[in-house]
């Protein structure tokens, strides 16, 4: 059973609804439902996951970030709650830093967002909490407070599998430190930040006014490349309230900065044509479209995608889609392998990934295939040790 499965049914029985009642409230059949509690069908789509929760009359953080993984994480849970110290001793206005200057902490910062682009998650969880305390021990370095925190804080914790209210307090702390500043990038880059965590906790209507309230410009690369971001992110909440025609015009407005501005790196987003692919399956993916992720996958060119990052999101996103396919499975399992084998942490710890590696399970064969994925679900916590 999966982690979504088990927490679904524990959280129906603790409110004393029947599959009837919670799968007629989020607009499933009670048989579709029965298969999610039983791990059969996975839940990796955010508008699901939120018509659940409705129906539970709970947060959708309950069913998706409650339950951790069985196997112990170590050094990772040690490096989460040294991020959480720190940015609890940020909030009170005592970081606690040393007194470093800011082009050294501009080169910490611009290494740690490079780590977490190449998916060195427990080299960027050894550096991130005293990174975060000498950044705001220096109030000369308040313009890199945004960019450290959604691309290094937020991004880390979100990869690692971390409650999102640890997310949610780094996005907002970026938020803070960017409103004080006279600069529509670092405002972009922090409303990017605080959108996606919005996102990720089902508040749909506030991601909406924190999107259309930011400024956006192309004058110039740097703007380009954070006005394509944010036209994916329109995307992807447009998905997620059901309006397909407005995710399909924000992409394609992506898809032409894209296009203009060329690859790059910009504020370390990565954004550019190669970029375009991994947002439309992920787009597709939202709305329940398998076939149209998996054919989108097929058009794009992996190994063109300049981050591992995004390259692990691309096999992650595209074994997704194969597992919803009939007579994808083995494929479905290279896709999640290659993903894998770039970042495990993205694998292990993300819901969506862990719930399509628990669905294969109910199915897997005693064949190489089979073994790759008890592999993996094993490494995922999904498996005990026998």
């Amino acid at each position: 059973m999966s982690d979504i499965g088990r927490r679904l049914r524990h959280l129906r029985h603790a409110r004393g609804k029947s599959l009837a009642v919670v799968a007629g409230l989020a607009g499933i059949s009670p048989s579709y439902l029965s298969r999610i509690e039983n791990g059969q069908r996975a839940v990796d789509r955010r508008s699901l996951i939120v018509a659940l929760a409705n129906a539970l009359d709970v947060s959708p953080t309950e069913l998706v970030h409650e339950a951790l993984p069985v196997t112990a994480r170590g050094s990772t849970d040690a490096a989460v709650d040294q991020v959480r110290r720190a940015l609890l001793a940020v909030t009170m206005g005592h970081p606690a830093g040393g007194v470093v200057p800011v082009a050294v902490l501009a080169d910490r910062v611009s290494a740690v967002l490079d780590a977490q682009q190449r998916c060195e998650h427990d080299a960027v969880g050894r550096a991130l909490p005293m990174l975060i305390r000498d950044v705001h021990a220096n109030p000369d370095a308040r313009r890199l407070i945004p960019l450290l925190h959604v691309q290094g804080t937020q991004a880390w914790l979100r990869d690692v599998g971390a409650p999102l209210d640890l997310g949610w307090q780094a996005a907002t702390i970026a938020r803070q430190a960017a409103d004080a500043l006279d600069d529509p990038v670092p405002r972009g880059l922090a409303a990017f930040g605080v959108a996606h965590g919005l996102l990720a906790a089902g508040a749909y209507d506030l991601a909406s006014d924190v999107l259309r309230a930011t400024e956006r410009d192309t004058s110039t690369s740097e703007r380009s490349h954070l006005a394509g971001m944010l036209a994916f992110t329109d995307s992807l909440l447009a998905i997620c309230r059901g309006d397909k025609a407005a995710s399909a015009a924000a992409l394609d407005h992506a898809a032409d900065l894209a296009d203009h501005v060329g690859e790059g790196n910009t504020l370390w987003f990565g954004f550019g044509p190669s970029n375009v692919a991994v947002w439309r399956m992920a787009v597709a993916l939202e709305a329940g479209d398998h076939a149209a992720a998996a054919a989108i996958a097929t058009q794009a060119i992996p190994d063109a995608i300049p981050s591992p990052q995004r390259r692990a999101a691309y096999w992650a996103d595209y074994g997704r889609a194969l597992a919803h396919l009939p007579n994808h499975r083995d494929a479905a399992i290279t896709a999640l392998r290659r993903a894998e084998q770039i970042s495990p942490t993205r694998v292990h710890h993300h819901p969506f990934t862990r719930s399509v590696l628990a669905e294969l399970l109910t199915t897997a064969r005693a064949d190489s295939a089979g073994r790759e994925l008890r592999g993996m679900a094993y490494r995922a916590g999904l498996l005990p040790i026998r």
